[in-house]
C-alpha cells in the first residue's frame, strides 16, 4: 500500500474532493492527482494553503534571513519575488483588495497576519526592516488614467485623495523606520505626470526631506518577456554608496522571447487546465474567442479613430510577436492584446497565458496558484509588476542590500542578468 502523502493528508483533513481543490488552488484535477499519489510534489505555498484550509497553524521555519523587507501594496507579491531569491525575508505584507490578498496567500507563506489598508496603520505597529518594497498605486500617473480622469473632470496624481496621496503614506514609513534600502514601483509617466512637478516633489521628500540617496530608471520588461512593459523603479539608499542604475544590464531585445513561449500550444504537449483548456489537446476554451458582435465593434471603432488620426484601438498579435502592455482593464474586452486565430475571430489570453507573460509562471509551467475568477485574474495581472525585471533589479541591488556579489536568477529562456557594484556602509 502506497503511503499517504502530505499533500493528501492535508486535503482529507479539509475535507476537500479533488475537483473542488482544484478549483481553490488553480490548477488541474490531473496534476492535483499526481501530488495526491506522490508522483510530483506541489509547491510550499499550496501545502501552506491546505494547512489554513485544513485549520492547522502553519509553523514558519527557523532559518536565518539575509535581511528582512515590508511589501506595501503588495498585490499578488511580483516585488516580493525578486527579494525572497536574494534571500530576503518578508515580515510584514499589506494589501487592501481581498481578492489580490486571496491571490497572495495562496503562492506565499508568511509568518504574518496580512495587513489591510495601510493608511490606517500606525507606523510604529510595523516591524523593523532592512529593505522596503512598495509598488504604490499607479492609476493616477498613468497616461490612461490621467485621461481618464481628465475626461471626467476629476483630479489626478496628488490631487487624487483616493491614491495619488499614496505615496505620503510610503514617506511615512520610511521616515519612521529608516530601512537602509527602499525599491518603489511606478508607471513610466510618473516622470513626466503634471510637466515633472509630481515627480519633483517625490524626489524632494525621498532625497532632502529623508535624507536618501536616491536613483531611478525606466526598464522595458520586453527584453525579458513578450510583452512592452515600462515601469519606473525608484532605489534610495540610506548611507552613501556608489550604487547606479547605469550599470544594469538589460538584454537586448530583439533577442527577447515572443509569444509562443507563453502561449497554450493547443496541440497535446501541455496537459488540460480546467477551466482554461479542454481535452487530449489541451484547447483553449472557446469563451475566450471574442464574439461576433464585439469583435465588429472593435474594428469599427478602430476604424473610426484611425479617421481622426488617433492611435486607439485592438492590438492584435500573433505566436512570433511582442504584445502591448497588459493592463488592469484587460477583463472587459482584452482589446490591448488579442490573439489570431486561422478561421475565427480572435481570442483573449486565459490567466495562466497572462501569468506567464508577466513572468510569474515560466513557459509552458502552471505553478501560480489562481484562485480567483477571470474578471479578477485579469485585474491583478494587469496591475502587476513584470517578475523577471524585479528578479533582475534585485539581483542588481542585492550587494547593497546583503553585502555579499549575487547573480541573478535567471528564469529557463529569459536569458542572465549579471549584477555589478559595490557594497554600501552598513
Amino acid at each position: 500500500m502506497r503511503p499517504q502523502t502530505e499533500f493528501s493528508r492535508l486535503r482529507e483533513q479539509a475535507g476537500l474532493p479533488i475537483d473542488e481543490l482544484a478549483g481553490r488552488l488553480g490548477f488541474s484535477a490531473r496534476t492535483l492527482y499526481r501530488w495526491e499519489r506522490g508522483e510530483a510534489s506541489p509547491r510550499r505555498a499550496i501545502l501552506h494553503v491546505l494547512r489554513g484550509l485544513a485549520g492547522e497553524r502553519h509553523q514558519p521555519q527557523n532559518t536565518e534571513a539575509a535581511f528582512n523587507f515590508i511589501d506595501l501594496f503588495a498585490g499578488i507579491g511580483g516585488l516580493r519575488r525578486g527579494f525572497d531569491l536574494i534571500g530576503g525575508r518578508c515580515v510584514f505584507t499589506s494589501e487592501w483588495d481581498k481578492y489580490a490578498r486571496q491571490t497572495y496567500s495562496a503562492n506565499f507563506e508568511t509568518d504574518h497576519a496580512m495587513a489591510g489598508d495601510i493608511t490606517e496603520i500606525p507606523a510604529d505597529q510595523i516591524p523593523a526592516h532592512d529593505l522596503l518594497l512598495a509598488g504604490f498605486p499607479c492609476q493616477p500617473f498613468s497616461i490612461a488614467g490621467v485621461s481618464k480622469k481628465t475626461a471626467l473632470n476629476k483630479p489626478h496624481g496628488f490631487r487624487c485623495e483616493t491614491q495619488g496621496t499614496l505615496f505620503f503614506d510610503v514617506a511615512r514609513i520610511i521616515g519612521q523606520h529608516r530601512p537602509r534600502v527602499f525599491l518603489l514601483e511606478n508607471v513610466k509617466n510618473l516622470v513626466n505626470h503634471d510637466k515633472g512637478r509630481t515627480f519633483r516633489i517625490i524626489h524632494h521628500v525621498l532625497a532632502e526631506e529623508l535624507g536618501y540617496h536616491v536613483y531611478h530608471r525606466a526598464i522595458d520588461a520586453r527584453s525579458w518577456l513578450p510583452q512592452h512593459r515600462e515601469r519606473l523603479f525608484i532605489a534610495g539608499f540610506r548611507d552613501p554608496c556608489e550604487f547606479s542604475f547605469d550599470a544594469f544590464h538589460i538584454p537586448d531585445p530583439a533577442n527577447g522571447p515572443r509569444l509562443n513561449t507563453v502561449l497554450h500550444p493547443e496541440d497535446g504537449s501541455e496537459v488540460e487546465e480546467k477551466p482554461w483548456t479542454f481535452g487530449p489537446d489541451a484547447t483553449v476554451s472557446p469563451k475566450y474567442t471574442l464574439s461576433d458582435r464585439l469583435w465588429n465593434y472593435l474594428q469599427a471603432y478602430a476604424e473610426k479613430h484611425r479617421k481622426k488620426g488617433n492611435g486607439f484601438g485592438f492590438g492584435l498579435a500573433g505566436p512570433d510577436d511582442v504584445a502591448r502592455t497588459l493592463s488592469a482593464r484587460y477583463y472587459k474586452d482584452g482589446s490591448e492584446i488579442l490573439i489570431r486565430q486561422q478561421g475565427n475571430n480572435p481570442r483573449r489570453l486565459t490567466p495562466r497565458e497572462c501569468a506567464r507573460l508577466m513572468g510569474f509562471d515560466n513557459p509552458g509551467e502552471n505553478n501560480f496558484a489562481i484562485p480567483v475568477s477571470d474578471t479578477q485574474a485579469y485585474k491583478q495581472f494587469g496591475n502587476a509588476v513584470a517578475v523577471p525585471v524585479v528578479n533582475a533589479v534585485a539581483g542588481h541591488m542585492a550587494r547593497w542590500i546583503t553585502g555579499e556579489p549575487h547573480q541573478s536568477p535567471a528564469l529557463p529562456g529569459y536569458g542572465e542578468v549579471a549584477s555589478r557594484g559595490r557594497h554600501c556602509n552598513p
